[in-house]
């Protein structure tokens, strides 16, 4: 056991100081029984077995490939009958931890007591190894607490609410719970008792079957029911009231500095800046400062922006949310890794973020706190990796290129579990990407060459500022020492820096997957003289080409197509690099 750490843990002073791995709980370890399902790396649907007792035992491990924050997957108690919640967003108590997750469920389910004291202790253990600790909470919906008549578990969307049956412990609907029951048993209805109300609930059936029209009405996430979260009730909001206590509490208890928020998206804009307002305030309250809230708002920069920051002209003085997941980074940098897509995606959807972001009281470095950036999650269908059957490193390259664009980006990385060990799950639904991570042989090998690459690369990120905080700029690159510009075909050349200070980080990334690349990198002629050598600071190759010294191409003599169209004739001083097909280098000051 290691010493105890303080108590309110500190947080980081900036959470784009480490990195962020994400795990599922019933997906990642156990170290008293195998999985359930075999293979261990089928698509199964149920609990295969995971527990916060087998991430507790795991935490050396994840502080040796350099993690520096930990997101795990919902850990309150959900329906207890029902077996395809592992995953564990949908919760029945908002006030308890789900016992499944625990090294003894009966006794769990006997002595909340006992389920508290397991997240307590990994919580503790984290912070005892400089971990930091980020809980997944749901605020848009519980789990499968009732029954629609006529339906069961999932009905049609429709305008008016639903008749619906409340379930009882088994699940199953009682005939005289029309409405909420007043005292039900622990594992019947929904806790706490204040969302123990009809009204409080949408009960219209499935978003996912209303009309297309209806982009944004309200309804379930299929089996999850959806919470009216602005309900009032006179002058209160009962929904948000309980959410907020709730979530207070489990601050006060575990001790947490971070909640990930699913679904931020379907909740108001308002409910979303009144909870990180309330979030942020609490852990104050309590000497943890910097307490991070960050939200799953699966669409664009025009969405998102109306959840993180708050805006010079917009009225009252309630800060949103920390950050967002970068949905709009996802949608394009894996497809450009993989040199499916055309690097100037990416470097278009930071243009147009300025522009979303303007009005943000924030420089151009410090937009980078606002979003947390990844390669892939829970939610999709197929990981980054793709392990060929016939010739299976052949893409090793293409996920370590990845992986360095993504820590040398701005944004704070976030890295989903499996990923430094080699997962590659591919199929039809989530579940393909969802493997029983200990039931790989060899499952938490540190020298795997990904958890390796990982190490090295965090390393570098704490070693270089501008990788954290820095300015972002995209560079023109040139092949024949004349025309500069982005590459605009999929398969080219991904070129950025980040500068802070005096200080310039370029980051060179050949996506293509059969040739090489030879050419020129514009650089910052004030920060970079002719002659000046920048060493090569990574590198996904073995026996990198070291970049030749800074050269200056006068005016007149090359032409320059710049990331917002604008054209110029130069003068420039450039960078010359020579990159193996799939090779990335992170250049700077060695």
């Amino acid at each position: 056991m290691a010493p105890d750490p303080p108590r309110p843990f500190p947080s980081p002073e900036d959470w784009r100081d480490v990195w962020i791995y994400f795990l599922l709980v019933d997906r990642f370890a156990n170290p008293d029984a195998p999985p359930r399902s075999e293979p261990w790396d089928g698509v199964w649907g149920s609990y295969q077995g995971g527990t916060l007792g087998g991430v507790t035992a795991r935490l050396d491990y994840l502080k040796e490939i350099g993690a520096g924050a930990l997101w795990l997957s919902p850990v309150l108690k959900n329906c207890q009958f029902d077996d395809g919640s592992y995953h564990g967003y949908g919760i029945q108590d908002f006030t308890r931890v789900e016992p499944r997750f625990t090294s003894d469920p009966e006794r769990a389910r006997a002595d909340p007591g006992f389920a508290a004291g397991e997240l307590i202790e990994l919580v503790r253990e984290a912070h005892a190894r400089g971990l930091y600790v980020i809980l997944d909470i749901v605020l848009n919906h519980c789990g499968d607490v009732f029954s629609y008549d006529g339906f069961g578990s999932v009905a049609p969307w429709r305008d008016d609410p639903y008749a619906i049956h409340w379930r009882g412990p088994d699940g199953s609907p009682v005939d005289g719970w029309s409405e909420a029951p007043a005292d039900p048993p622990p594992d019947a209805a929904v806790w706490p008792a204040a969302l123990r109300r009809n009204e409080v609930f949408r009960r219209r059936g499935n978003a996912f079957t209303r009309p297309a029209w209806l982009t944004e009405a309200a309804g379930d996430f299929f089996s999850l029911k959806e919470l009216v979260t602005d309900h009032r009730d006179g002058d209160r909001y009962p929904v948000r009231d309980a959410l907020i206590d709730a979530y207070r509490q489990v601050v006060a208890t575990y001790d947490v500095d971070g909640f990930r928020i699913d679904t931020l998206k379907y909740v108001e804009p308002d409910f979303a800046r009144l909870f990180g307002n309330a979030m942020r305030e609490f852990a104050l309250s309590i000497g943890k400062r910097n307490f991070l809230t960050f939200g799953e708002v699966y669409d664009g920069e025009d969405r998102i922006a109306q959840f993180i920051g708050r805006r010079a002209t917009d009225e009252g003085d309630v800060v949103g949310v920390d950050a967002a997941l970068d949905f709009p980074l996802f949608f394009r940098l894996p497809s450009v890794a993989k040199g499916l897509a055309a690097p100037a995606e990416v470097a278009a959807m930071f243009e147009y973020r300025k522009k979303i972001q303007h009005g943000v009281i924030s420089s151009h470095g410090e937009a980078s706190a606002f979003f947390v950036t990844f390669l892939d999650n829970h939610d999709q269908s197929s990981r980054f990796y793709y392990r060929d059957p016939g010739e299976p490193d052949r893409y090793d390259d293409q996920l370590t290129l990845a992986l360095a664009c993504l820590f040398g980006l701005q944004g704070i990385p976030c890295v989903y579990y499996g990923t430094e060990q080699g997962l590659h799950g591919a199929g039809d639904r989530p579940e393909a990407v969802r493997e029983a991570l200990w039931g790989k042989p060899g499952a938490f090998d540190v020298a795997h060459r990904f958890c390796v690459t990982l190490r090295r690369l965090g390393d570098l990120r704490g070693e270089q500022a501008a990788l954290r905080y820095g300015r972002q700029y995209f560079r023109p690159v040139s092949g024949d020492a004349v025309h500069y510009g982005l590459s605009a075909f999929p398969g080219g050349v991904l070129a950025f820096s980040r500068i802070l200070s005096e200080l310039e980080v370029v980051v060179v990334a050949n996506t293509g997957s059969a040739d090489g690349w030879s050419g020129e990198v514009i650089v910052d002629r004030q920060l970079n003289d002719v002659g000046d050598e920048l060493a090569v600071l990574f590198s996904n190759k073995g026996a990198p080409v070291a970049p030749g010294p800074v050269a200056e191409r006068p005016g007149g003599a090359v032409v320059v197509v710049e990331v917002d169209g604008s054209t110029g004739t130069g003068p420039l001083h450039v960078l010359p690099v020579t990159l193996e097909p799939m090779e990335v280098q992170i250049l700077g000051r060695g």
